[in-house]
Parts: C-alpha cells; structure tokens; sequence
C-alpha cells in the first residue's frame, strides 16, 4: 500500500465507524428515560460501560499485539452490533438497570477493541512505507472526517428516533454490517508482525502489557500529566454528553427528539471546526502544550456556563464552545503521544492512556449522575465544569517541562510553520514478538 492509499483507508475505516456508532448518540439517554430508568440509573449504566471500559482495556490490547490490529478492530464492530441490538431487546422486555448496566458491560469491550489499534495500524503502516507524513494534520483530518460522519449520523438518529427510539439502534446494527464487509477488504496489518495468541501465555502477557503501559506511558513524565489531565476531563465530559440530551430539551421546554439530533449534529460541526483551527493556530503557535492549556480553559468556562444560564439559546453556544475546543485539544494531544512513544509499545499505550480516562468516567458519571438526581441537570455542569479547571495545573506543568514532543517546530527546522512534527524518530518498520504487548 501506499502512503496515500493507507491514509484514505484510515479515514475510511474511521468515518464509517463513527457513522454507525453516532446513529444512537443524540438520542441514547432518552431512550434509557423511555425505557424506564430514572436519569441516575441512566448514569449507572453508563458509568458501567466506563467501568467495562477499564476491565477489558487491558486483554483486548493483548489480542491486537499479538493476533493484530486489524482483528482487534474486526471484533469491536461485531461486538457493538451484537450490543446495540441486545439494548432493544432489553427495552422491548421492559429490563431494568441491571440488565442495561450488564450490556454496557460488554459494550465497554467493544471499544476497547477499537481503541488504539486503528491509530497504531495507522502509524505502523505509515512507518512500513517510509512515510514522514504529519501526524498532526492526519489526526486532525481524521477528526474532521469522523466530525462529518457524526453529523450525518446523529442528524439522522435524531430524525429517526422521531419515529421510535428502537429505530437508530436497529440501523445502527445493519451499518455495521457494511463497515464490517470493508473493513475485511481494505485492512490488512502492515509494519506489525502478527503471532499467535496462546493460551498458556495470556496471563504473562496482561502482566508484560501492564508493565509496558506503566513504564512507557504513566513513567514519562510528560504522558503523565497528559493522562492526569484526561482522567480530570473525563470525569466530566462522559458524563455532560449525555445529560446535554435532556438537559437541552428541559431548557426549551419541549418533547421534540430531532432537536436534540440538530445540537449533537451541531456538536460535530463545532469539533470540526476546532479540528481545522489546529492547521490554523500551529501556524504561529510553537508549543502543543499552549494550545492544550488554552482550549481545556475556554472548555472549563463554557461548561460551568452551560449550568449557570437557564437560557436554552445562551446554553447551545456555550455547549458548542466547549466540543469546538475538544476539536482543538485532541489531535495536538494525540500528535504529542504518538511522537514520544515507540512503536513497539505505541498501541499499549494509547489503551493504558484510555483505560486511565475511563477510570475518571466511572467515578464522574456516577457523582454526577447523582447529583443531578437531587439537585437538577444544571447543578452537574456547574460542579463539573469547574471540576475540569484542576487540569489547568496540571497542564501547565506540562509546558513547564518542555521537551522535543512539545516542540510543534522540529529542531532545526526554520521558519514559523507550526505544523508539527511527521512519525517520531524511534519509529520501527516492525515491531519484535518479545516486545509487543499492547493495544485495543
């Protein structure tokens, strides 16, 4: 394959996922509400899918370093249509939390299979075939790509739970269908050689992909502060996506479902944005870290005034501020971990990283959930908004710290062109059996 070819099929494994998975999105907690949960119960369940999220980050990572990456991403499609449609059988028997709370469970582990191995099948391959391609700009196009395909998806989700909330869910499991059939043409494992996983090694492989994770991820002292950051945002954010469904229609007064299919679509145009700010700002901007620090404040801020203002016109903007910063914050982010971290180990990393920002989802979905619970939906954004202002410390250790990741000009390079350094110089065309022990 080449350089192009690769890429083309990143974003396309990458967009069709993210159109079937956001068909569900605009309208999943009132499809929880119609099925009978109270809003805490809501975030029960879903702090459980977190909660899943942490448990098998982990073994599914085993199951891409070792049989591949491309399998890893196989099984999340298969496992998330298998759990969309178990959810609306659960509905239609009138289940309790329980067993919407076991669902997400395995729900959880479906993503876990696709987080991480996509971005290390892409790197890996890039690196095969010699690439010096931006990684920042790939991510970032990526975020625009899957941005798109999201407001596709939760437009459409919200117009067809108009008919019946069972309805996104049901063609949400026959989309995945389609991203299954191309993902088993167009994928195939490139700079990573594939080995068997056998039995009698998996525990020694969890304890190695542990080991890994610890000492190339939380050890370096700059993905520390960036994982530290991530948990305190995640806390939040898992959370303030999905209470924004009622939340918005509470504000307007109003039943219509499509509304809330418009501001999540909305919501994706606000991140693309964000994501094309990026090529803007690195134009100028010489440090990741500025521009990590300076969209988690103005994301900081327009939470906590999602929750002060009891105005629905004055909340959708400041809702929009908060995802068009997210858009900023993640590929500059992801540039950053990919460019310190080898690539033997990138994919056990990426997990380690996401399994750490479930953990703050599990805690920040249940207190939240439960103070909304008591104290309304408005109460949970100002307490989390201003939650997510402890990361500014954080991260501006991080900028204290410095170093070649956070240099968005290479060193040597001349001019203020700001747009990031290609595949980090430790990149290998493949990664040692020994030596790999990651991913999701």
């Amino acid at each position: 394959m080449t350089e192009s070819r690769i890429i083309r099929t990143y974003h396309l494994l990458a967009g069709l996922y993210t159109l079937a998975a956001s068909l569900i999105w605009g309208v999943n907690t009132l499809f929880l509400l119609d099925a009978g949960l109270s809003i805490g119960e809501v975030f029960v369940a879903n702090s459980v899918f977190s909660a899943g999220m942490v448990i098998f980050e982990i073994p599914t990572g085993v199951v891409a370093d070792t049989v591949g990456r491309r399998v890893s991403y196989l099984l999340s499609v298969v496992v998330l249509g298998a759990t969309t449609l178990a959810y609306v059988g659960a509905a239609g028997a009138g289940a309790g939390v329980g067993v919407f709370a076991a669902i997400s469970l395995v729900m959880g582990l479906c993503f876990t299979f696709y987080s991480g191995a996509l971005e290390a099948w892409l790197v890996d391959a890039l690196a095969s075939v010699g690439s010096t391609e931006e990684l920042d700009h790939v991510f970032a196009r990526a975020q625009q790509i899957t941005g798109g395909a999201m407001l596709i998806g939760t437009t459409a989700g919200g117009l067809l739970g108009q008919i019946d909330l069972a309805v996104p869910f049901v063609v949400r499991a026959l989309l995945l269908v389609l991203v299954l059939v191309v993902a088993l043409r167009t994928m195939h494992d490139l700079g990573f050689a594939p080995r068997p996983l056998e039995m009698s090694r998996i525990g020694s492989e969890l304890a190695e992909q542990t080991r890994v994770g610890v000492a190339h991820g939380w050890n370096q002292p700059g993905l520390r502060r960036l994982i530290v950051a991530g948990m305190i945002r995640g806390a939040f954010f898992g959370w303030a996506f999905y209470a924004a469904q009622p939340y918005f229609l509470e504000l307007l007064d109003s039943d219509q479902i499509w509304i809330v299919g418009v501001i999540t679509a909305l919501m994706s145009l606000s991140t693309i944005a964000g994501n094309q700010l990026v090529e803007v700002l690195t134009r100028s901007c010489r440090r990741r870290s500025s521009l990590i620090i300076g969209g988690s404040a103005v994301a900081s801020v327009g939470s906590v005034a999602m929750g002060v203002t009891d105005s629905f016109w004055v909340a959708v903007p400041c809702f929009l501020l908060v995802t068009g910063s997210m858009g900023v914050i993640s590929p500059v982010r992801q540039a950053y971990v990919h460019h310190v971290t080898p690539s033997e180990h990138r994919a056990t990393v990426i997990s380690f990283d996401a399994m750490l920002g479930s953990v703050g989802g599990v805690g920040g979905q249940l207190s939240l959930g439960r103070l909304s619970d008591r104290r309304g939906l408005s109460a949970g954004y100002v307490v989390g908004g201003a939650f997510t202002a402890l990361a500014l410390p954080v991260l501006w250790s991080l900028r204290r710290l410095g170093g070649e990741a956070d240099r968005i000009v290479p060193e040597g390079a001349r001019g203020g062109t700001c747009a990031g350094q290609g595949l980090p110089r430790d990149t290998h065309t493949e990664s040692h059996p020994r030596d790999v022990v990651a991913t999701a």
